[in-house]
């Protein structure tokens, strides 16, 4: 059964008890075995994982299927004998600079405000915002690939917020007034990709649970009330793009992806330094962890340079994703290429946040997964930042056994007659 059964129907009578979690990376392919208990808590009892050849991964997309399927088999056997059971469905992660993820908000005037918001009402309502959701992703994805039709598709939604005349709302059903708005956010994908992730799935002989955008899933896994009332943008730097997410005002607005991230530096000590690219990247690895390595001054140098251009990537997502509005002051770092001390550096740096809608310098906190509440950690072997895109992926599988509330119902209901 496709992973769009997920999407379009819910099977209440079957409850999640042990998952995979595959994060396909550019650099590594991860995979983690996890439970799930009754109050929705995950224990992680298996990690594994393999590095990917040069040519396997392209800027986050699959390039070649066999190959990859032969890299994510050796994490998922490493995972699952750690474990000692195999579960029999798995959530997949996707990145890639056409993966696009924003919240488009619908409002409407209501002709008659003293009649109850009814569930057709709310549908139709619900039906709108999708459809120019959408719209919007076709025109962005066509533009940027300069092809005069792309086929693209959803890969995930969910409601971010609904009110009626500025009251927030659970379920609208029933309320009367005349002004209602709701805000759903959407990823949506080429076809192409997504496919690709699918026929990973079959080969491996996995039921596919859901394909998750990474930086959703990213900024959805960490939990507490003050980040849901501030807000935080969240990023996510791999192996070969760098994932931004907003959070505002409770709710994702936005992801971006750019295709620049820890292979790029690595390629260009490779060419600066005149060495092959496995020792290059040994040598980044090393002045990451604050090891010593030969001639520093001028890898250091080196990385630097890089750095400011990445920043130049990251400060362009952002001021398109802030739209005008002041952005939070905090940002959260996560990714096997955030180890690197000058990215951390330059996100705080003044030069950087000066140029964006910050009202403060901006607090930079590098992620790591003991601050996901909602996921422990049995092995002991996710320790640092790279560890936690993989967490967030199983944080969703998680969370799709979470009660539905009437919006979600509704939204479903859409998807399934829609069928994007």
């Amino acid at each position: 059964m496709t992973f769009w059964r997920r999407i379009w129907q819910r099977d209440q009578g079957e409850e999640l008890s042990a998952c995979t979690a595959l994060d396909i990376g550019t650099e590594f392919a991860k995979a983690l075995v996890f439970e799930v208990d009754e109050e929705s808590h995950g224990t992680v009892r298996g990690v594994g994982r393999k590095r990917q050849g040069l040519s396997h991964m392209q800027s986050g997309t699959v390039a070649d299927i066999g190959a990859v399927v032969d890299n994510c088999a050796v994490a998922l056997q490493e995972a699952e004998e750690m474990a000692g059971f195999r579960p029999t469905q798995v959530v997949i992660g996707i990145a890639g600079e056409l993966v696009k993820g924003f919240t488009t908000t619908h409002s409407q005037e209501r002709k008659r405000p003293d009649q109850p918001i009814s569930e057709g009402e709310l549908q139709k309502l619900i039906d709108g915002v999708q459809r120019e959701a959408l719209r919007e992703a076709e025109r962005s994805i066509t533009w940027e690939t300069g092809l005069p039709q792309v086929d693209v598709r959803l890969v995930h939604a969910a409601v971010t917020g609904a009110s009626i005349d500025g009251y927030p709302l659970t379920n609208p059903v029933g309320f009367q007034g005349r002004h209602v708005q709701i805000s759903i956010f959407n990823a949506f994908a080429p076809l192409v990709h997504l496919g690709a992730l699918q026929s990973v799935a079959q080969q491996l002989d996995l039921e596919l649970l859901e394909i998750v955008a990474e930086p959703y899933a990213v900024a959805k896994v960490l939990s507490g009330e003050q980040l849901r009332q501030t807000g935080a943008l969240f990023v996510d730097v791999g192996g070969g793009t760098t994932d931004v997410a907003l959070v505002r005002q409770g709710g994702i607005e936005g992801t971006r992806m750019f295709a620049l991230g820890g292979r790029a530096f690595t390629k260009s000590i490779a060419d600066r330094m005149d060495l092959p690219f496995p020792r290059a990247e040994a040598l980044k690895v090393d002045y990451a962890r604050g090891l010593p390595v030969d001639d520093r001054a001028t890898l250091a140098r080196i990385i630097d340079e890089d750095v400011q251009v990445w920043a130049a990537g990251v400060e362009l997502v952002m001021e398109e994703l802030a739209l005008g509005d002041l952005l939070p002051g905090r940002i959260y770092v996560c990714g096997g290429g955030s180890r690197l001390p000058e990215i951390q550096s330059i996100l705080g740096a003044e030069p950087f946040w000066k140029r964006l809608p910050f009202s403060r310098p901006p607090e930079v906190t590098i992620m790591s997964p003991d601050q996901i509440e909602t996921i422990s950690d049995e092995t002991k072997l996710l320790v640092d930042q790279q560890d936690v895109t993989p967490m967030g992926l199983a944080f969703q599988a998680i969370e799709l056994q979470g009660e539905e509330g009437a919006l979600d119902v509704a939204l479903r209901r859409v998807l399934r007659a829609m069928k994007v």
